[in-house]
């Protein structure tokens, strides 16, 4: 009668889960929190939050997410509501679907790409084999 179950009522906002470097994890993995990883993903990465690479991380897999920021590597495809920011050191192979994108000179780019905003998508597909200097 009195014992009332506690629930959770902290918020994840401001929160980041973190995979350090070293760690390798086969599977996918779904959160709605912000994201830092610095190991190895082979898998699917799924997050309305925000997805920062490494520059000593790799993934293997799709990534679906709200922003992402890439320093290590990336095989796949990205599907990106906001602002994916590729940087200097990064490498991203397959297809990127983004609704805003920066890339910093010096990042390997072999992909499509394909801008979404509210009105439409349009398609980018001069990035073939292409690194910024």
């Amino acid at each position: 009668m009195f014992n009332r179950s506690k629930e959770n009522t902290e918020s994840p906002i401001g929160k980041t889960n973190r995979i350090v470097e070293g760690t390798v994890i086969t599977g996918d993995i779904t959160s709605q929190t912000d994201f830092r990883l610095d190991g190895k993903l082979i898998g699917n990465f799924t997050s309305t939050g925000k997805l920062v690479v490494g520059p000593n991380a790799s993934i293997v897999g799709d990534v679906e997410a709200g922003n992402v920021d890439i320093e290590g590597s990336f095989e796949g495809k990205l599907n990106i509501s906001g602002l994916l920011s590729l940087k200097s050191e990064s490498t991203v192979k397959g297809e990127m679907i983004v609704g805003k994108l920066s890339v910093e000179p010096g990042a390997e780019v072999t992909a499509t790409c394909k801008m979404q905003n509210s009105s439409g998508t349009k398609s980018l597909t001069a990035a073939k084999d292409v690194k910024t200097a």
